[in-house]
């Protein structure tokens, strides 16, 4: 007899494992599991409760008297949260019940006849997989001492199996349910993506990029993205693998479209996984209108600039013969104000002059005014031009050059002008009664110059976006302006040969650096 039970035992696990190994459906796998683990057993009611990761049902198979039946979460829930099953999912332990009437986990099923007061079998069994609770298969028999010690083993050992095929089952449909995320987003996107191979062969592409190209979706993948956009050469290597970075690169470029206009596009490409094998994504962002923008922009500086230049050089005229011709005592009201429109001129200059020199040098122009140039003297002159702003908020400006400064072959107005404008936003932004310095050294045959505050500083995220044109940092403490005042100094010490960047300080501030080549 024990044989007979035994080689059943074999067959139904065999049958199991084999149906297990043929679907990943989850709701099937449960209904199969249960199915045949009450096969022939008379079982008056069994579940199988599969759990997610925080113990609450998510799907479940439920027999009585040997048919499938429905249920309902809520049900599942108060399962798995009271009785004997809510024990087993406490305890992550199995139990085997012989008479439910003498253990106080077993509660009563509201539908069942308290009269008749029925003691039952029950057996209750934890699904694990990796050490990680999956479900509870619970079976009752409605009579006592039904359940031998080898149907408990048997139980488990199904449990076994059933907790390993849930959790692969689990496994699936989340990759199935982050597939259909991606796909939904990639169809869905108003940018056109296109998903490459490593050689650039496009592999499949969204309805947003047929729609963008006038190429039909099923012809894109018999072409290749360097077909629809100019590839910069020192930004993609030879198989369009992004250089130097191993996750993704930004760049502008013109998408080709076969029915309409070339359109200037910002690229962002990256290195994707997907099925074991990289491949690379590719997002178009049309910004034509970035572009029509930047356009007006220019043309209103240039009509602001040209058109200022001419009174306010008249202004300047003015000021200096009104000066030779009224009496100026010192500390008198009209000497004051004399030197309030005096630099409040100058200022307007400066900010004119750094307009022109940002359109002459973005043309390609080149500098030819350049002159040796003794640095401690050009700081002196720099930090002589602030004194009044920041002698108003009681700022302290300490000067410091390292040891002997060798000259610099510049545009001395120019690179006069890149410290003025950085003294400027530091006197801008430090609070009142703190310290500014400005600082000089020679490193190697590079000559570093520093201004440095303690104001808001830069948030990590603008340290590159401050020097562009037209960007401004928003935040307390952060003072309004155009957005130009460090696109020139940029401009101007790039144009030079130099660099240009900030730093945070640790105790609270910025430090804007700057090299430029000693003359020798």
């Amino acid at each position: 007899m024990n044989e007979e039970i035994t080689r059943t035992s074999l067959e139904i696990l065999f049958s199991i494992s084999r149906e297990l190994a043929t679907t990943l459906d989850l709701h099937k796998v449960l209904a199969r599991v249960l199915s045949l683990s009450t096969e022939n057993m008379g079982a008056e009611r069994a579940s199988l409760i599969v759990l997610d990761g925080s113990g609450k049902p998510v799907d479940a198979a439920v027999i009585f008297n040997g048919v499938l039946t429905p249920h309902t979460v809520e049900q599942m829930q108060d399962v798995v949260t009271s009785g004997l099953a809510g024990w087993v999912v406490q305890k992550k332990k199995s139990v085997l019940i012989h008479n439910t009437n003498k253990d106080h986990r077993w509660l009563m099923r509201p539908d069942e006849d308290s009269d008749t007061n029925a003691a039952k079998s029950a057996l209750c069994v934890p699904l694990m997989a990796r050490d990680t609770l999956v479900g509870v298969l619970t079976i009752v028999h409605p009579k006592v001492n039904f359940f031998s010690d080898e149907q408990f083993n048997f139980q488990q050992a199904i449990a076994g199996l059933a907790g390993i095929a849930i959790h692969n089952a689990q496994l699936y449909e989340d990759v199935q349910a982050a597939h259909h995320r991606y796909h939904d987003l990639f169809e869905d996107s108003i940018d056109p993506i296109f998903i490459t191979s490593m050689e650039g062969e496009i592999i499949e592409a969204n309805h947003q990029a047929a729609l963008t190209t006038g190429i039909d979706q099923n012809e894109l993948p018999m072409m290749m993205i360097s077909d629809l956009q100019d590839l910069p050469p020192e930004m993609i290597g030879s198989k369009f693998e992004p250089t130097g970075a191993t996750e993704s690169l930004t760049y502008e470029s013109i998408l080709t479209c076969r029915k309409c206009d070339k359109i200037p596009v910002e690229v962002h490409v990256s290195t994707i996984n997907i099925q074991g094998n990289q491949y690379l994504q590719w997002i178009f962002r049309d910004i034509s209108e970035r572009k029509n923008l930047d356009s007006l922009r220019e043309d209103l500086s240039a009509m602001i600039y040209h058109d200022l230049r001419s009174p306010l050089a008249n202004i300047i005229s003015s000021l200096e013969i009104l000066r030779s011709m009224l009496p100026l005592e010192e500390n008198s009201s009209i000497k004051q104000l004399f030197e309030i429109s005096t630099r409040s001129s100058e200022r307007m200059q400066r900010l004119i002059s750094s307009l022109l020199d940002i359109n002459r040098l973005e043309a390609g122009q080149q500098i030819t005014d350049k002159q040796f140039v003794d640095v401690d003297k050009m700081i002196n002159e720099a930090v002589e031009t602030i004194l009044p702003n920041a002698n108003s908020k009681e700022l302290d400006i300490e000067k410091m050059v390292l040891g002997k400064i060798p000259s610099i072959f510049v545009d001395g107005d120019m690179i006069r002008r890149v410290l003025i404008n950085l003294l400027e936003n530091a006197v801008k932004f430090s609070p009142q009664n703190s310290k500014i310095t400005v600082g000089a050294k020679l490193n190697g045959d590079q000559v570093t110059m520093w201004v440095e505050d303690h104001g808001p500083g830069i948030p990590v995220e603008a340290k590159e976006r401050i020097f562009n044109k037209f960007v401004r940092v928003h935040g307390e403490g952060i003072a309004k302006g155009l957005g130009l005042g460090l696109a020139f100094c940029r401009i101007a010490v790039q144009s030079h040969g130099g660099k240009i960047w900030v730093e945070n300080v640790t105790e609270g501030g910025s430090r804007f650096i700057l090299t430029l080549s000693a003359a020798v």
